[in-house]
């Protein structure tokens, strides 16, 4: 557990009480709903779903396979593009995707079409014998793909696909990135992050090695002298500073912390709950850290954000399910002074109020403080310095505090590809990144059989 927090009670609740708090967030659809649904598809000619999905699921076709019964060639349709379909259907934002592109929105009913739901049906339901895909005859070419989150999965299992061996360099002890550590508990259920990625390491040709950390006991210059190509999943694996005196007491931690640990336990009843907490941030990771801890048994939780509820980055979907489960939301207000008790451990925490002026937060001098017997932070994730501190690694051109890479994902080292959180484009979504895993796939074969013919 983290060691800030180790002072902190636990729940009076059971495990199995708490448990009962985190089942799926959205029930799955019955057959008969499933059916009723899919009817529901006009099954568009140039469907607007399709081109706003990022991974380009034939989303029309795989609706009109679940209509006709052909709830196996639904899914076969749909890990074509997007080898992750299962964790996308619970996790992706549909509501600003696929669903808000449905023609449906703009009739009469007003109510898209429920894609996300219809796509985990045919998932959860299809009965495939064996993996849909077969892989192309081994062309002896190697690729080190570093990070086993969705980038880099679905990065090895296409190049697996296309006849290479893959090696696969994940730091932690579980695949998955963050559908395994980092996703709210509710969104993912009964361990279907690992069910996922043991599919789709069943193709065969992707090997895994657990507890290789780029910067420790894996270095960069290596991998590119040793393999055809390297891919860079790495994430962003440190969480941001607030820069305020008492950011390392006991009673504050970054909420990716408190969510991996929670996602890893076996008994919910161990983990520590504070009775009043305030979780800093705006983005889908603040909501699912402020709505946890509320059905872990935290009686307040405060969510504190220095904008305005239009400029949270969070869905307003994501806004709703927080406000069902009683989450208070302060806006226009930013972080000025952690609160100690007289042991130094967190007591609260000292707010400015903001405002809006020409375009930029400034403060107005009137403070509000909150008292808390913890802080979580979810203000946003940035590069571990480690993980690029080899001499090759400190020659890729980044921005900020990401990777840039061109429109194929080539970094600015040739032989080097790189994608998901750790570049600077999309929106850090787990279906943008299987996407950008996918292409750069197709990138590194495109490459590297460029050069065979040049030779």
């Amino acid at each position: 557990m983290i060691d800030s927090l180790k002072h902190l009670p636990t729940s009076t609740a059971s495990h199995a009480d708490l448990a009962g708090n985190f089942t799926d967030l959205a029930p799955p659809l019955t057959a008969r709903q499933a059916a009723i649904e899919s009817a529901r598809c006009l099954y568009c000619y140039d469907a607007p779903c399709m081109r706003i999905c990022p991974t380009e699921i034939d989303v029309a076709s795989f609706i009109r396979n679940i209509h006709d019964g052909n709830v196996n060639g639904a899914a076969v349709g749909i890990l074509k593009q997007n080898i992750f379909g299962g964790a996308c259907a619970r996790v992706c934002p549909t509501e600003i995707l696929c669903e808000s592109a449905c023609v449906r929105n703009h009739d009469a009913e007003g109510q898209p079409v429920r894609i996300g739901l219809l796509q985990r049906y045919a998932l959860d339901h299809a009965t495939l014998a064996e993996h849909p895909f077969t892989r192309a005859p081994a062309n002896g070419r190697r690729v080190a793909v570093v990070g086993a989150g969705p980038a880099g999965l679905s990065c090895a299992h296409r190049l697996a696909m296309l006849g290479y061996e893959v090696v696969v360099y994940e730091a932690r002890d579980k695949s998955g990135g963050l559908n395994e550590y980092g996703i709210a508990k509710y969104k993912l259920t009964d361990n279907f992050a690992q069910r996922e990625v043991d599919f789709i390491l069943s193709l065969g040709g992707i090997e895994v090695q657990h507890g290789r950390v780029l910067g420790d006991n894996l270095h960069l210059a290596d991998l590119h002298a040793q393999f055809d190509a390297v891919f860079l999943g790495i994430g962003l694996s440190a969480s941001r500073q607030l820069g305020l005196t008492g950011e390392d007491a006991p009673g504050l931690a970054a909420a990716v912390e408190y969510i991996a640990a929670l996602r890893q336990a076996d008994d919910l009843a161990s983990l520590p709950v504070p009775r009043r907490a305030i979780v800093i941030g705006a983005g889908n990771t603040a909501i699912d850290m402020a709505v946890q801890l509320r059905r872990l048994g935290a009686e307040e939780v405060t969510l504190v954000y220095r904008r305005g509820y239009e400029s949270m980055s969070a869905t307003l979907h994501e806004q709703e399910i927080a406000k069902e489960n009683q989450v208070r939301m302060l806006v226009w207000a930013a972080p000025n002074e952690v609160l100690l008790d007289a042991a130094g451990r967190v007591r609260g925490m000292r707010f400015e109020r903001t405002r809006q002026l020409d375009n930029l937060v400034a403060g107005t001098g009137e403070f509000v403080e909150i008292a808390a017997d913890a802080v979580f932070k979810a203000i946003g994730q940035r590069m571990d310095p480690a993980s690029l501190s080899d001499p090759m690694a400190r020659e890729l051109e980044n921005r900020g505090d990401r990777i840039n890479v061109d429109a194929f994902y080539r970094t600015s080292v040739p032989g080097i590809y790189a994608g998901g959180d750790c570049i600077a484009q999309g929106q850090d979504l787990t279906v943008q990144a299987v996407q950008q895993g996918k292409l750069a796939a197709l990138a590194i074969h495109h490459d590297i059989e460029s050069k065979l013919e040049a030779a």
